[in-house]
């Protein structure tokens, strides 16, 4: 299977799934962090249509994140808004088959932009890591995904990190365990929806 991860520079779901075999490729504006081998340094959408089996998706979400909103008129960054908003459904509409599309809830006023909810929420301890952060997972042509390793742990690890200049980077990352459970269930899934359609 032939998987694109745009916005993705730390390479954890792209090795996720090129750990089970698949053809799996990052894509970010920024060098990759691990084999720079299976990585597109350049503009996602030059790329998105190039017939992947899946795509996901991490557009850049300071724009649209509850945290950011107060910003919005402080600083009148409703230009930057609708360009985030522009993006991220571009990746939600993606010439792909089936699409993941991945972001921390929104504010109403990306929310009413892109008018479209979420398919689910996520949650790290879902999935091994015992910390919160929910995370909003859009999902075309794929069944949700189910936990894998409820713990017991609860802490707002992100939300407290300390200031400095790979803040973000730090809080965007995907989690092993997310990374993991992506490619076990979504790998196996389309390739049984491959095979049938083939069939």
């Amino acid at each position: 299977m032939r998987v694109i991860v745009g916005c993705e520079s730390s390479a954890a779901v792209r090795d996720a799934f090129r750990a089970r075999g698949h053809d799996a490729w990052s894509c970010d504006l920024l060098p990759c962090e691990g084999d720079p081998q299976w990585h597109i340094q350049g503009d996602l959408l030059e790329v998105i249509d190039r017939e992947w089996d899946l795509g996901i998706f991490h557009p850049p979400c300071t724009r649209l994140t509850n945290s950011g909103v107060r910003w919005l008129e402080e600083r009148n960054l409703w230009a930057e808004l609708e360009e985030a908003c522009r993006f991220f459904l571009q990746c939600m509409h993606a010439p792909i088959p089936r699409v993941v599309v991945e972001n921390p809830i929104q504010h109403g006023h990306a929310a009413s932009r892109i008018s479209v909810p979420p398919t689910q929420i996520i949650q790290p301890w879902m999935f091994g890591h015992g910390e919160t952060k929910a995370t909003c997972l859009w999902l075309k042509g794929l069944p949700p995904l189910l936990p894998t390793n409820i713990v017991a742990g609860r802490e707002p690890r992100v939300h407290f990190m300390s200031p400095g200049p790979d803040r973000w980077k730090e809080r965007s990352r995907t989690l092993p365990g997310i990374a993991a459970a992506m490619a076990d269930q979504w790998g196996n899934y389309t390739d049984l929806v491959t095979q049938m359609e083939a069939a």
